[in-house]
């Protein structure tokens, strides 16, 4: 399938646009998406380097997605033919497990910089759909997102991702490969969905206690715990500790901790 250049898409600042024009790198991006995927969805599609080869793929259902009209019409002009897979709508406001009726899809894409977190966000919220992601992102969100405890980036994403899907950093790229040209070096990764979904603790409160414990970062676990529990009156080694010292599993660990705690 070759792409056919019909207009150009104006790269749009508040959208976060970097349109990515290495075909090489396009390929190797698609190529990282597990063969096994039954359907796609493809998240900011821009001008298509990316969508070209997704929709070469005849064993993948694969749906565009793109915020911006003026992209939907550059795609749809150059693929007719998969015209009802070009969709407009806003990934973050759209109930996106209802483009597969409820079956599971991978998510792949160059994530617009200024929406990627919450992009992530987005997909821990329809884990139980989305077995495997494949994106371009910032190089300093790709890190944040595979730090394991201990690295000052290690944080809130890292935590809360890491706790359902295993993150690799599958390689990084150079600004030179983009349209117009970010300020700042990409990379993309993988997610992988684990085996179990169930974190053998309460997950809405081990998501404040991750938030809690991190927006106060330099403080030791005793003290950055207060918002939750005003008077500690429990002794634990973790409590002496500060949270980017704790792993997932410790972090889960603890939320057990604190609702004992809370329950008594």
């Amino acid at each position: 399938m070759t792409l056919i250049l019909m207009t150009v898409v104006k790269a749009k600042k508040h959208l976060g646009q970097h349109f990515l024009t290495d075909q090489n790198i396009a390929r190797k991006i698609v190529g990282s998406l597990s063969p096994d995927n039954t359907n796609i969805l493809e998240v900011g599609s821009g001008m298509g380097v990316l969508t070209q080869y997704l929709f070469e793929n005849e064993s993948w259902n694969t749906l565009a997605l793109d915020v911006d009209s003026e992209s939907i019409d550059y795609l749809k002009n150059n693929y007719p033919l998969f015209e009802k897979n070009i969709i407009n709508a806003d990934f973050l406001k759209t109930d996106i497990a209802s483009f597969f009726d409820s079956k599971e899809f991978a998510v792949v894409g160059n994530f617009p910089y200024n929406i990627s977190s919450q992009i992530f966000f987005k997909v821990l919220e329809n884990k139980p759909f989305v077995p495997e992601v494949v994106g371009m992102v910032q190089k300093e969100v790709a890190e944040r997102m595979a730090a394991t405890s201990g690295n000052k980036t290690y944080g809130i994403l890292s935590v809360l991702i890491q706790a359902y899907y295993s993150v690799e950093y599958l390689f990084t790229v150079h600004e030179h490969v983009f349209k117009p040209p970010p300020k700042v070096k990409s990379a993309v990764i993988r997610l992988k969905r684990k085996q179990s979904q169930r974190l053998g603790c309460d997950e809405v409160l081990f998501k404040k206690v991750v938030k809690t414990l991190f927006n106060q970062r330099r403080k030791m676990i005793r003290n950055s715990l207060k918002p939750i529990i005003k008077e500690i009156g429990f002794s634990h080694p973790f409590l002496e500790k500060r949270p980017e010292q704790l792993s997932v599993e410790e972090l889960i660990e603890f939320t057990n901790v604190v609702e004992r705690a809370l329950n008594e």
